[in-house]
């Protein structure tokens, strides 16, 4: 018998309920292996020179701005109190404290070793979102210091024409700071398939689509584009916004669960909770403005603009994870980005040039394009003036024969009948005047 009195096994079975009761809250705090084991390996470019990057470590290399001034009275930052600049608005920028266009070390991030992980550095955090119907959507987010926009003479045939300036290795669309990923959706543990983020939308496959995914072992495999970063489920040349290029190979092995912060993020709630490590910072995720430097205005020395296109060298840094459509409701977000005027006209430009404009040099065919509209234009304003009194008048008469219809119908059938004796005699009497005035030999004579 156990010391005051009570029996022994009451101890144990107490302990053994307790031990039981904790047993939900460890299945809970502890990630899902499939999450682990169907985790996205990334094959990085093998010319790309900015690698994954610290995340804690970038926000150190920045200070909060607003309309590209510093915040005067803002806090001092560290990485466990970003949220507290929402106060300010969603305006606010995390701007490199050193001039960028001299590549600061920190821009390049870490390489990852020989099995592809990295030592100093964390880059990935991975969100759980569990849905209805037993369907939990894993968003893998890594991040970069640095996004090297398209070299300007990757664009396809003819518009390369338009920009004779154009040299290698000048680069439009840089930021600091880049939030890319994939999500991968599980059904009862079992992956269904995969998105693939590319610059401003993306990529599904289905998981048993070899056609489009391909795997190592149970991973999908991933081909980061060299500079951009934008994931492709490929290897090779892929074609972004309807004209420009994204190269992508099998260059350097980047694991990015190694290491990596794993979460659960009730969208309800608003609540994101750290499962391993149990300490990994959570504050960052509700910052609401941008990761790097804000778009520098045209007067900025660092700025240059792409003529007639308006490519900027250097655009704003993103927003972070938590804008990235984590509610949708396939593997595809649920909403499209909305089209520019300039993208349109490049898209049907790009999808007539194969077939009707093959060898005819672009300003030509936007001259003539811009010939046809201001002809079009100009006929559409001359026929509609000329028309509109035209129908000013019809209606009018339309107006009155229907006023005039109206009145009669509300007429008596004696009343139609007397008046249409009436009308009927008075044309027989103008008929037969107009008659007799014709044989007048008199009106005869006088016309002779």
């Amino acid at each position: 018998m156990a010391r005051g009195g009570k029996p022994r096994y009451l101890e144990v079975f107490a302990s053994l309920l307790f031990v039981l009761g904790l047993l939900p809250l460890l299945a809970i705090s502890a990630v899902p292996d499939y999450v682990k084991d169907h985790a996205p390996i990334i094959w990085l470019h093998s010319n790309d020179s900015f690698m994954p990057s610290d995340i804690p470590s970038h926000a150190q290399h920045t200070k909060a701005f607003k309309r590209f001034k510093p915040l005067a009275d803002s806090p001092v930052l560290d990485f466990n109190n970003l949220s507290s600049l929402n106060q300010y608005g969603k305006d606010i920028y995390l701007t490199a404290v050193e001039n960028i266009t001299t590549m600061p070390e920190w821009l390049f991030g870490e390489t990852p070793d020989v099995t592809g992980a990295l030592h100093n550095s964390t880059a990935c955090a991975v969100v759980l979102i569990e849905r209805k119907d037993q369907i939990v959507d894993a968003f893998y987010f890594y991040f970069y210091s640095f996004d090297e926009g398209a070299d300007i003479t990757q664009v396809l045939p003819p518009l390369n024409k338009i920009l004779p300036d154009s040299k290698p290795g000048d680069h439009f669309g840089n930021h600091v700071g880049d939030w890319e990923h994939n999500m991968v959706r599980f059904k009862d543990g079992v992956p269904v398939g995969i998105w693939y983020s590319q610059h401003a939308w993306g990529e599904a496959c289905l998981w048993n689509d070899e056609a489009c995914l391909s795997k190592q072992g149970d991973r999908p495999v991933v081909y980061s584009a060299r500079g951009s970063h934008a994931n492709y489920p490929s290897a090779g040349s892929h074609v972004h916004d309807a004209a420009l290029i994204d190269v992508a190979d099998k260059g350097r092995l980047w694991d990015p669960i190694q290491p990596a912060w794993f979460y659960t993020y009730d969208p309800s709630t608003d609540n994101l909770t750290a499962l391993e490590p149990e300490t990994a910072p959570t504050d960052w995720f509700s910052f609401l403005g941008g990761w790097g430097d804000q778009q520098y205005p045209d007067d900025d020395p660092r700025q240059q603009t792409v003529p007639y296109f308006g490519l900027k060298k250097y655009n704003s840094g993103p927003n972070g994870p938590r804008f990235k459509h984590l509610l949708r409701k396939d593997l595809m977000p649920d909403e499209k980005p909305k089209p520019t005027l300039m993208g349109t006209l490049v898209r049907i430009y790009m999808s007539w040039y194969g077939c009707c404009l093959r060898g005819i040099n672009p300003w030509v065919v936007v001259i003539s394009i811009l010939l046809f509209l201001a002809v079009t234009t100009f006929l559409a304003v001359f026929t509609v003036r000329r028309l509109t009194p035209v129908g000013k008048r019809w209606l009018t008469r339309a107006r009155k024969g229907k006023h005039a219809s109206g009145i009669g119908s509300a007429k008596g059938l004696g009343t139609k009948v007397t008046d249409w004796f009436t009308r009927r005699k008075r044309r027989q009497e103008h008929s037969s005047e107009y008659s007799m005035g014709l044989l007048d030999p008199r009106e005869g004579e006088d016309e002779v």
